[in-house]
Order: structure tokens, then C-alpha cells, then sequence
């Protein structure tokens, strides 16, 4: 299975969810599937693709061009596909994986996260999406889709919804499923 992770790019950021990214990138190698990510360097994408490749997995990365630039390209993949933009990213990162994780990030992974949501509800592909709120990390996230739902902005009975796992216990029993 390839399993796309979006996450942080950031370094600055709480040694537990670096942690946390090590240990999904761990898992993902040790039972035999293929990592997908970002392919540049930096904070959980770092800590992820580099527990991958460390337990001997299979590390695909999809890179902009303005990211290749900037010298952020990452040196670890075992595979790297080099695209023009964000928008050719997030289309080929969709096309290739086989189950989307995303773990606690910013504006780029909430993007990610949000496209994949958008692009399953209008049934592009039904492909599974975990969102792992980590410590509550998306908890404010979760409130806002209950709200809309509420409201009636996403159906009572969706087509296509993302699941929250609170572990990566839980994710893990999910995706063994």
C-alpha cells in the first residue's frame, strides 16, 4: 500500500510531534508499504521519510520546482518525481497513494488535507484519508466540521468524509483493516 503523508515542513516545532513522525514512518516500512510525501526537508517530513528509509522502506517524493530551488529537495527517496508546482503535487500525490495520513502541520498540509476532502466528495476517488489529532491537534478542526454539518453546509450522510484517529495506535488497527 502507498500511503501518503502530509505533515509540517517546519523545525521549530515540539520534539513529541517529531516523535510521532518517526514512528509512522517506521511502522509504514517495517509492515512493507511505501511512504508518499512532499519530498523537501524539514520538520516531520524530515523525521518521517528519514524513519522510512532507516528501516529500509520505500520513500516516494513529489517536489516543486520553487522547492528544488529554494535547496530544500530532500536526498533521501527512493524514488523522486520532480513537478512544476503545488497544484501538479497535490494531483500526483493523489493519483499514487492508496490511503492519505495527515499528521499535525500548517498551511500547506491543511491544503493537502482540504483537497483530498474536496476531491473525494465530488468522487474523484474514494480513497480513505486519516487525520490523526494528536494531543487535540485538530480538535478545532473537528468542531468546524460538526458545525457545518450541523448547519447543513456537509450532508448529515456524506459520501465521503475524513476519519479521525486520536493514536497512531488507532490509525495503525485502521489501516491494518
Amino acid at each position: 500500500m502507498t500511503i501518503a503523508v502530509y505533515c509540517s515542513a517546519k523545525n521549530n516545532i515540539p520534539e513529541e510531534y517529531k516523535s510521532l513522525g518517526c514512528e509512522l514512518g517506521a511502522w509504514i516500512a517495517e509492515q512493507g508499504h511505501k511512504l508518499l510525501y512532499g519530498g523537501a526537508t524539514g520538520g516531520l517530513m524530515t523525521e518521517v521519510s528519514n524513519a522510512a528509509r532507516e528501516k529500509g522502506g520505500e520513500v516516494i517524493g513529489v517536489v516543486p520546482q520553487r522547492i528544488i530551488n529554494s535547496g530544500r529537495k530532500a536526498d533521501n527517496c527512493t524514488e523522486l518525481i520532480e513537478v512544476a508546482n503545488m497544484a501538479e503535487r497535490k494531483q500526483r500525490m493523489r493519483e499514487i497513494a492508496d490511503v492519505f495520513v495527515c499528521l499535525p502541520g500548517s498551511y500547506g498540509t491543511l491544503d493537502e488535507m482540504m483537497d483530498v476532502i474536496a476531491s473525494g466528495t465530488v468522487g474523484e476517488h474514494k480513497k480513505h484519508i486519516y487525520i490523526v489529532n494528536h494531543k487535540g491537534f485538530y480538535a478545532p478542526l473537528v468542531e468546524q466540521i460538526a458545525l457545518m454539518k450541523d448547519l447543513g453546509f456537509i450532508p448529515a450522510e456524506e459520501s465521503y468524509r475524513p476519519r479521525v484517529v486520536d493514536t497512531l495506535g488507532e490509525l495503525f488497527t485502521a489501516l491494518a483493516n
